[in-house]
């Protein structure tokens, strides 16, 4: 029994070593991580931002998941993988119709990446009708 526990460890821990050996990664590295749509009015509708980003890393970098903060915000993102040096970019829209006032949201990107959650934010003030 000890021959076989001390085989069977010995090959947990040369996997977990042959792990840590690849320290290649995906990074995404965001321009902004913020915008400011300043004042919008209600009756123009909805209003987009770009976040550009690059990957940093070594390996490709998947966008896993955009969630937002609430239902009057909307991200797209890229579903292929995003290649080592390569530019992608998440389009965030918010429509104002119904919420007048100052508003703030985020969206919460998920990734392969070395820094698993990233999170977006806008920001503005929304003029009614």
């Amino acid at each position: 029994m000890t021959k076989r526990f001390f085989i069977a460890f010995f090959a947990v821990c040369m996997v977990a070593i042959s792990g840590l050996a690849d320290n290649k990664y995906a990074e995404a590295t965001f321009d902004t991580k913020s915008h400011d749509f300043g004042t919008i009015q209600e009756a123009k509708g909805p209003v987009s931002c770009d976040f550009e980003f690059t990957n940093t890393g070594d390996k490709p970098l998947l966008i896993i998941d955009a969630a937002a903060s609430c239902g009057c915000t909307r991200p797209e993102y890229p579903s292929k993988p995003i290649k080592p040096g390569k530019k992608g970019k998440i389009k965030v829209t918010f429509s104002p119709i119904g919420r007048p006032g100052a508003f703030k949201k985020s969206v919460k990107i998920k990734t392969n990446g070395r820094e698993r959650t990233t999170t977006l934010r806008i920001e503005g003030t929304v003029i009614p009708k």
